[in-house]
């Protein structure tokens, strides 16, 4: 006859189980990537507008472009500041694009001469989408 096995519990240290906690927690909010449902985290600011002959600024946080649409004039240099903790970019596909913008950096471009609406993407989070009026 076989001696029954017994089980020895290790005990949990307080440490161990917040490193693995944390670490779980990192994993799953920087790996997120759905945008739907009522989840959702698109910017509320619907629209902004440029000074005369001066600059404007789009914001990244939280994977969303602020304000999700922006009116420029022709010709304006448009900023855009990626306040997230990975990179980001701002393309239109084919009259703008920003490159990767690192975490905290920033990138400019020229707004179209041709007024007009353009939609834009961050080609690395497809799901993230603005707008670009020039006037």
């Amino acid at each position: 006859m076989k001696p029954a096995m017994t089980r020895t519990r290790l005990p949990i240290r307080p440490h161990h189980l917040a490193v693995a906690l944390a670490g779980a927690l990192i994993t799953l909010t920087g790996c997120s990537s759905s945008s739907g449902g009522s989840g959702s985290t698109a910017a509320t600011a619907s629209s902004g507008a440029s000074g005369a002959g001066g600059g404007s600024t789009i914001v990244i946080n939280s994977f969303a472009f602020s304000p999700a649409t922006l009116t420029v004039h022709p010709g304006v240099t448009v900023t855009v500041k990626n306040q997230d903790s990975t990179a980001h970019t701002a393309t239109d596909g084919s009259v703008f694009d920003t490159g990767t913008i690192g975490p905290g950096k920033s990138a400019t471009f020229t707004a179209p001469k041709k007024p007009g609406t353009y939609s834009y993407i961050c080609t690395i989070h497809q799901f993230m989408k603005g707008t670009l009026t020039v006037s």
